[in-house]
């Protein structure tokens, strides 16, 4: 991964350096989707170190409230360069019963309302009822449910099971994400889609989007 100078402020948890960088590289044109790439190297790097312990829980909150921080200097330009056509893609999105983590999700939240998707985010520690209630009151036609530990598979296999039973499964397209789901998890959970990668987790809320307007 070469690492450029706004990836390394951010692993260097540099709030003053970051912001000035990302600014500069918006009043010089550069493309939004360059810019996150290389907050997200920052992100992904920054998480290696801390799981070789050279950072602690403290430090990788701030990461993500600085990547946050730079995210909505980068919105407006995003939302102004969307393409939207016909009406939103209504999504519910949440962390699944018994995690807690939220910096994937609201990476993810972030960049699907950039996108042209209506996001009912309901955080994190979710029940599957919550996700069915939400899903009923809003009619929304995708489920993104999020987990960064194993036994997140299970919550995320019962809500699967709760959207069925609540007679929806047809018309709900369900992906899940978090660096520890694959596709035997996919298949395991019952759910359509898997992403361990934000930006790839847009092209496949896209692609379910298009697929739900085709059923």
């Amino acid at each position: 991964m070469d690492s450029t100078l706004l990836a390394l402020a951010l692993v260097d948890l540099n709030e003053s350096e970051v912001l000035k960088l990302v600014k500069e590289k918006i009043d010089s044109g550069a493309d939004p989707a360059t810019i996150i790439k290389e907050l997200q190297d920052g992100i992904s790097i920054f998480g290696e170190r801390y799981k070789s312990g050279n950072y602690f829980i403290g430090d990788l909150i701030l990461s993500g409230e600085l990547f946050n921080q730079s995210m909505k200097l980068l919105e407006p330009l995003l939302v102004n360069n969307r393409k939207v056509q016909g009406d939103l893609t209504k999504m519910v999105l949440g962390t699944v019963k018994g995690d807690i983590h939220n910096l994937g999700k609201d990476i993810l939240a972030v960049l699907l309302k950039a996108s042209g998707f209506e996001v009912y985010d309901l955080g994190i520690n979710i029940e599957p009822g919550a996700f069915v209630s939400k899903l009923t009151e809003t009619g929304a036609s995708i489920l993104g449910l999020s987990g960064l530990i194993t036994p997140s598979f299970e919550s995320m296999k019962e809500t699967v099971a709760a959207v069925e039973a609540a007679g929806l499964r047809k018309k709900v397209k369900i992906i899940i994400g978090g660096g520890v789901v694959d596709d035997l998890v996919r298949e395991y959970t019952g759910a359509d889609a898997f992403s361990t990668d934000a930006m790839e987790g847009i092209k496949l809320c896209k692609r379910l989007a298009r697929e739900v307007r085709h059923d």
